[in-house]
């Protein structure tokens, strides 16, 4: 034992001698106390001992101890050592849970986690739908705090007056009649809607959370940033329709709205839902699933090649926003040629450079094309260098599915654009990046890392069922 700690330069050859007579004389006594930490009170402060306790059980383990075998030392101390080292190292090592109060708290708070995850889902769904109908630019005002739909005939005229005067109105829908109106208010109204019953529905089970105490500080921290992200969505939604309520600079362009804020809006929402959905995964799965070191090691080599392969995704969506934005699905609708060449020639034809690639609907559309197949053979070449490997089955499934999602997704965007967007393929083509995103965020999950206190239990290799 004395040579231990040496080893860990705690004790001195003079201070050697003066720690046996401590153990002699007053070891016993201490012992019966269950306080061994003051036979070195003397001689070593309190935090080296804690030191020198979590080393000396770690990097020598219980049998180097126990051969010792000084006088005085009995297994009740080396039982004293085992405890704090195991609350020293804990601290370090357990994995971070995000909700207390046990399982049940756990699972409410998962369960309104996931749902709110969904209601964001449907929200971008439904604003697809909102401008593919067309329906975005009907609500000509906004309010934060919402208003009542129109109830009479009479404020439904005021309403069609207010909308008569906007850009698309005199250049698209000159000659609409009010029910035609009507449709296209109750789109955009739904979708307003839609998204102050989220704040709602997030908000109350959030404060209810804190008051019984569920929420750790972190995870309180990293939803109210969710929430502010959330609030602020109805300020961009309307910075983004606003845009499209301004005159055209050309007289022959159709009124629409900006291609960058649509991009902000829509990224917003995809930030959101994939912070929601990691969110609820983390609170209902603290550690991933795993058997053994090598399924461990096999998960961090997925990991390594899903992480770059999920940035081409998120990507390749908010490309799928700017060619919204420019309306570019409905310009080349051919594939795999763009018209009667592999590359248009006015990709550059707009100046400064880098306005192509942002607001060109040659160059949009193209760029969309190049990231969603290099996203398709990405996924496929994931699945393939990993199909081999020692990883959990939960892994292996799920990156087949990820690549199907993907292939089916690519599917959907083909037909789309064949199709020259009609409303159903266009919502099911915005929904399929969404449901492709929550793949690459369930597997980013699934495969990370594994706290120490779990891995320090793992075997070798999986036992076989």
């Amino acid at each position: 034992m004395l040579s231990i700690l040496r080893k860990n330069k705690i004790l001195t050859q003079i201070s050697s001698s003066s720690l046996r007579n401590i153990i002699a004389n007053e070891g016993s006594f201490l012992l019966q106390r269950n306080n061994p930490y003051k036979c070195f009170s003397k001689l070593v402060p309190s935090t080296t001992t804690t030191t020198f306790t979590t080393n000396v059980i770690v990097n020598y383990g219980f049998r180097s101890f126990h051969n010792y075998n000084y006088k005085g030392v009995s297994r009740q101390m080396l039982r004293s050592f085992s405890t704090a080292a195991a609350v020293a190292a804990g601290e370090k090592d357990a994995v971070k849970v995000l909700v207390t109060a046990g399982s049940h708290a756990r699972r409410m708070v998962g369960i309104w986690l996931f749902a709110s995850a969904a209601w964001v889902f449907s929200m971008v769904v439904l604003g697809g739908v909102t401008r593919l109908t067309r329906s975005g630019l009907s609500m000509t005002d906004w309010k934060f705090t919402g208003s009542l739909p129109p109830m009479s005939a009479e404020e439904w005229e005021i309403e069609f007056e207010k909308y008569k005067q906007s850009p698309e109105y005199k250049r698209i829908n000159k000659g609409m009649n009010i029910d035609d109106f009507k449709f296209i208010y109750w789109m955009e109204y739904a979708h307003r809607m839609w998204g102050r019953g989220l704040g709602i529905m997030f908000a109350l089970p959030f404060s209810y959370f804190l008051r019984k105490g569920y929420i750790t500080l972190g995870l309180g921290l990293r939803l109210s940033g969710l929430f502010a992200l959330g609030a602020g969505q109805g300020l961009i939604g309307w910075w983004m329709v606003k845009s499209g309520l301004e005159e055209p600079v050309s007289e022959y362009a159709e009124p629409r709205v900006s291609p960058y804020r649509l991009a902000a809006h829509l990224t917003s929402a995809f930030v959101i839902y994939t912070g929601l959905l990691w969110t609820a995964l983390s609170v209902v799965m603290p550690e991933p699933p795993t058997e053994s070191v090598a399924w461990v090691q096999g998960a961090a080599k997925v990991r390594r090649l899903a992480l770059p392969v999920s940035i081409l995704v998120g990507i390749t969506a908010v490309s799928g926003a700017f060619v919204a934005g420019n309306d570019a699905g409905r310009a080349f609708n051919t594939f795999p040629k763009m018209g009667d060449t592999w590359i248009p020639d006015e990709i550059l034809s707009m100046k400064p450079l880098l306005r192509n690639f942002f607001e060109n609907t040659a160059t949009v559309q193209l760029d969309h094309r190049i990231l969603a197949t290099a996203s398709l053979v990405s996924i496929g070449s994931l699945w393939w260098f990993t199909r081999k490997l020692d990883i959990h089955p939960a892994i292996k499934s799920l990156i087949g599915s990820t690549a199907g999602m993907a292939a089916i997704q690519v599917t959907l965007g083909i037909t789309t654009l064949l199709s020259y967007v009609p409303v159903s393929l266009g919502s099911a083509h915005q929904a399929g990046a969404l449901t492709l995103l929550s793949f690459m965020v369930l597997l980013n999950h699934t495969t990370r890392r594994p706290s120490l206190s779990l891995l320090k239990t793992l075997p070798a290799i999986a036992k076989s069922t």
